[in-house]
């Protein structure tokens, strides 16, 4: 398997549909991606001198395509007041909603590596369709107008992207369904983020990633849908979603790192019913379960999504017992196709 660069790992726009907008609108999207800049020790003080002591910093491209982060301005850092600039104040308090969620409902103290200053980039490239992790940094594009606004709005969207360092999450394959799985895990916290900022119960939320991501005229609502995977858009630029809700649809491709944005319909979808089944805060009890899964080192580096049902299924049953409660999992992973008792690990083959 050819390695993949790691902006093309984390990108939230799968590159299959971006090479569709390229043949659709002839728009000059850029396919020369930053690479990896330094390892850890590098980023953990790449900024602290112009900042400080901050946690994170936020920093301004001003639609230059370089991945060379010394070339950019301090826009806004930790503790420092609303500026001009819409597009910073949104990132920045999606950072804070983040830090907030993991540290008062997970009590994790850290978004990426313990220790590490977060910087996210801000106004990246001209017209830019896409936002990434590259290692280094969080890059946000502000879209092209046409097909879509700027990647830095909604809380859903920043947890997304700032989850990429997570090293639990770093640690999986990237690639076919453990790449799937990182993907819907991202989304999954990210989806949590938005809803316990907003008080939200699983009945209350719209379950929608990237809601107000599609510009005005696309045929949409969001970028994916959790309560419906393959629903969240239909237009003639983008085409239809192509997310599955089962196991009966997985699409068994080479692209998209092995269909790692379109099989992670599957898995949105069986944390959906969980949270609904389970009813109330999803963070309160489906989300517990998918972290404490996530953070115990059991999923290892390259999961199926048997493995996480079946873990996910022995949490519940650890902490509600056999009874109803206990069984809300269960439940939600069958009716994606994927029984827990009974499911072995498998890739599906065309």
């Amino acid at each position: 398997m050819e390695a993949v660069p790691a902006v093309l790992r984390t990108g939230v726009i799968p590159l299959a549909l971006q090479e569709r907008l390229t043949e659709e609108r002839g728009a000059p999207l850029d396919f020369g991606w930053p690479r990896p800049l330094a390892a850890r020790a590098r980023r953990a003080t790449r900024t602290r001198d112009s900042v400080g002591d901050a946690g994170f910093v936020i920093l301004d491209a001003q639609h230059e395509d370089s991945a060379d982060l010394d070339r950019f301005a301090v826009a806004r850092a930790e503790g420092e007041d609303e500026v001009s600039d819409a597009a910073v104040n949104r990132v920045y308090d999606g950072i804070v909603a983040t830090r907030k969620f993991l540290s008062e409902v997970f009590h994790r103290q850290y978004v990426g590596a313990e220790g590490e200053q977060l910087t996210v980039v801000v106004h990246y490239a001209e017209k830019y369709n896409n936002g990434f992790w590259n290692g280094e940094a969080v890059f946000l594009g502000d879209g092209d107008g046409a097909v879509f606004t700027s990647f830095g709005q909604g809380l859903e969207m920043a947890a997304y992207h700032l989850l990429a360092g997570l090293p639990e999450l770093e640690s999986l394959t990237y690639f076919g369904q453990s790449g799937a799985l990182n993907t819907s895990l991202r989304e999954t916290f990210g989806l949590l983020v938005k809803q316990y900022a907003l008080g939200q119960t699983a009945e209350e939320a719209d379950w929608l990633v990237g809601a107000g991501l599609l510009a005005p005229g696309i045929k949409g609502v969001a970028l994916r849908s959790f309560k419906a995977p393959g629903t969240a858009y239909d237009d003639p630029v983008l085409g239809k979603d192509p997310q599955p809700h089962t196991m009966d649809g997985y699409v068994v491709t080479g692209r998209d790192n092995g269909g790692i944005h379109m099989n992670s319909g599957i898995p949105n979808r069986a944390f959906y019913l969980a949270a609904r089944g389970f009813g109330g805060h999803a963070w309160e009890r489906a989300g517990r379960i998918w972290w404490e899964v996530l953070t115990s080192g059991q999923l290892g580096v390259e999961p199926e999504f048997a493995d996480l049902a079946r873990l996910t299924s022995r949490a519940a049953r650890a902490r509600y017992g056999d009874g109803q409660r206990g069984a809300v999992i269960d439940r939600a992973w069958s009716r994606v196709g994927l029984p827990p008792a009974e499911s072995p690990r498998r890739t599906p083959s065309a």
